[in-house]
Order: structure tokens, then C-alpha cells, then sequence
């Protein structure tokens, strides 16, 4: 009877072990559910995560829309490539035409044939969101706002902007002119990425030109601290757009919002969209570029090891509260031989969360190893027979 006994007592152990695992593991899985983005009155949106790209909601993120003003992001991002390459100076002059004078729409207020700096029409168009500011801009330095156009299509195609067209400058109606919440994303994040000196001028409140003060339009310059850009747009075709970017605790979102029905909504929708996106997400670098994160074993060099690291930093976007799940996984080759070239691959690194992959990256030789002497040459080849 107590053989009995003790019997059904170490199986119901073990059944109640079980049982409570299979709880943990169903409410692992619970807690990584994350609630839907909250109900967007918007034409089409997206929000993304700035270091990762990881989209965190959408809605018609790939239909053609028209871009009103937000098409000035597009042009104040050629004239940062054109100041980044030296063919385009801040204090450069440019001589404000008769065509850059009477475009219609929100005007910095230029006045023809009068010499303006290039800072000065950025300003314009970044805070004021001028029209003309944005024809004289295209005009000097595509000498014309057809070419400029080329231009802004060009660079649309090297970012990946698969469903934009541009035709002007300053984003007034045009049958071909077009884009999409998905592809405004990426210009933003580029923009942000490569040109951090001159982004900030995007959270500035107010500019005076010609003794006339403008106020940005962006709204959630004054209701959110942590937003610090990035552009809003109007026309009856497009309706109300706004395209914004807000930083907490390390962590940028870019919110992409189009054709809503007023100023307001689009700054609510907007914020909406930030606050889910901070609420229930979490974004965090895992590993430094250019650091080495693993050595291996090379054979026939002058050195016994190669260091092993990342070209850009490897950042991972997950559900709040659970980066400490996260795991990572490293897959290096096992026969290295020298010489091998700073940036050559030689295995990867996977991260995942709950056996989903969030993102592989190509580990490479940080530092050059070449060929070791005679000796160290023989030494390795005999310990590789050996293994063999």
C-alpha cells in the first residue's frame, strides 16, 4: 500500500511539473503579443522604427498618394547631398527668378532678382514651407526645376522608393507626381541617418525673413518635447500630412501619416501613432560597429586569430520588456586561411526571439591578417592534416 502511495505521488509531480510548464510557455507566448495600433482616420500611415526599419504599423503604406509639401523633404535632402559632396555651400547666393517669385501656395516671402543664401532658403522651406523658396532652391542647382526633378528621381531610386515620381520641387498638384507613407519613411529615415547637423533645423518653432516671422506648422513641436521634425503638407488633392519623428530614451520613431482631414487630426493621428509605438516597443543596439564580438582561428598567418565584427551597428526592435529573451546565435567559418582583407565575410550572426528570426548580419575581418612566415606556414598546415 505505501509502495502504492509513493507511486501516485511521483507521478502527480510530475504531472503538476508539466502542467505548470506548459502554463509558462503559454504565457510566454501571451506576453509577446502586442495590441493592435490603435484605429488611424488617415488615407494610409506607417510608423517605423528609425534604427532598425522595423515597421510597427501600417495601413495602405504602398498606395500612390500625393505628397503636397512633404515633397520638400526630397528637395532639402539633394541640396544636403549637394553641401556633403562640396558643390553646394551654405553662404552660396542664389538669384530668386520671376517663376520662383509667383508660385502660388505658402511663400517665404523672396522677392525677384534679390540674393539669397542657401541656408536661408532651407530654412524657408524646412520651417515656412515656401514654395518659392523651393523653386529658387531647385533652380540653382539644377539650374532648372525640371532637371532638379531628375535629380530628386534619381535619389528616390538609390533609396529604394519604388512607388514615388517627382515632377516639382515644392510638391504642388501634378498628375505625376506621387509617393507613398512607405517610401516618405525611407527618405526620412535616410535624411535623419546621414544628415544629423542639419536635421535639427526640423524642430525649429519659428523663422523671420524679410522682417515677416512664420511659425512651423508641425503642431507636435509644442505638445511633445520628444518630437523634433519633421515636415507637414496640404493641398485639396493630398488633404492634411504630416510627417514626424520623435526620440525617447534612445529610441527614434518616424510616424508617416497622409490625407486626413485637418490640421489637428493629423497631429493627433500622429501622436497616436508615437505613443503606441514607445508604449509597447522597445528598440536597443546589441552589438558596436567596427568592435570585434568574436575572434576565430586562422591558419597560415602571422597572427593565430582574426577578429571578427559588424560594418554598422546591429539594433533590435521587440516587444517592451522582453530584451532580456532576446538571443544570438554566432555561425563562424572554420577554415580561415590568410591573407584576408579588412571587411571580408566570414560567417554571421543571427538574433532571435522566441525561435523567430529578427535579422542575420555578415561578420567580417576588422583587421587585415596576412601570410605568417615559413614556419608558422608548415606549423598550421601539419595541424590541419592532423585534424583531418
Amino acid at each position: 500500500m505505501m509502495f502504492l502511495k509513493s507511486y501516485f505521488r511521483f507521478y502527480f509531480v510530475i504531472f503538476l511539473g508539466l502542467l505548470l510548464a506548459a502554463f509558462q510557455a503559454n504565457s510566454a507566448d501571451e506576453d509577446i503579443a502586442t495590441p493592435a495600433a490603435p484605429t488611424v482616420a488617415a488615407s494610409a500611415y506607417i510608423l517605423q522604427d528609425f534604427a532598425t526599419g522595423k515597421v510597427l504599423a501600417e495601413s495602405n503604406a504602398d498606395a500612390k498618394v500625393a505628397p503636397a509639401s512633404l515633397t520638400k523633404i526630397m528637395t532639402v535632402y539633394v541640396a544636403f547631398r549637394e553641401l556633403s559632396n562640396g558643390h553646394l555651400h551654405l553662404d552660396d547666393k542664389a538669384t530668386i527668378s520671376q517663376k520662383a517669385w509667383q508660385t502660388s501656395g505658402s511663400r517665404m516671402f523672396l522677392e525677384v532678382n534679390n540674393q539669397v543664401s542657401i541656408e536661408d532658403l532651407l530654412h524657408g522651406i524646412i520651417i515656412q514651407s515656401g514654395n518659392d523658396a523651393s523653386v529658387a532652391l531647385a533652380e540653382h542647382i539644377g539650374g532648372n526645376e525640371t532637371t532638379f526633378a531628375d535629380m530628386m528621381n534619381q535619389h528616390a531610386a538609390r533609396l529604394g522608393m519604388v512607388n514615388t515620381h517627382f515632377v516639382n520641387s515644392d510638391g504642388l498638384p501634378a498628375p505625376e507626381h506621387y509617393t507613398t507613407a512607405r517610401d516618405l519613411a525611407t527618405l526620412t529615415r535616410a535624411l535623419i541617418k546621414e544628415f544629423p547637423e542639419y536635421y535639427r533645423w526640423f524642430s525649429q518653432k519659428e523663422f523671420t525673413y524679410n522682417k515677416i516671422t512664420q511659425q512651423n506648422r508641425n503642431k507636435l513641436l509644442w505638445r511633445d518635447a520628444t518630437v523634433d521634425g519633421v515636415k507637414t503638407g496640404f493641398t485639396d488633392d493630398a488633404g492634411y500630412c504630416l510627417v514626424a519623428s520623435a526620440l525617447r530614451d534612445n529610441m527614434r520613431l518616424i510616424s508617416v501619416v497622409m490625407g486626413t482631414s485637418s490640421s489637428n487630426v493629423r497631429a493627433n493621428e500622429n501622436q497616436n501613432l508615437l505613443n503606441y509605438g514607445f508604449r509597447f516597443f522597445e528598440s536597443h543596439r546589441l552589438y558596436q560597429a567596427k568592435t570585434p564580438i568574436t575572434e576565430a582561428r586562422i591558419w597560415r598567418g602571422d597572427s593565430k586569430n582574426v577578429s571578427l565584427g559588424l560594418t554598422e551597428d546591429l539594433f533590435a526592435t521587440v516587444p517592451r520588456h522582453h530584451y532580456k529573451d532576446l538571443k544570438a546565435v554566432m555561425n563562424v567559418d572554420k577554415n580561415i586561411t590568410a591573407p584576408v582583407k579588412e571587411g571580408e565575410k566570414f560567417g554571421t550572426v543571427t538574433v532571435s526571439l522566441a525561435n523567430e528570426v529578427i535579422t542575420t548580419k555578415d561578420l567580417v575581418v576588422l583587421k587585415a591578417v596576412e601570410k605568417g612566415n615559413i614556419l608558422q606556414r608548415i606549423y598550421d598546415q601539419a595541424l590541419l592534416l592532423m585534424e583531418k
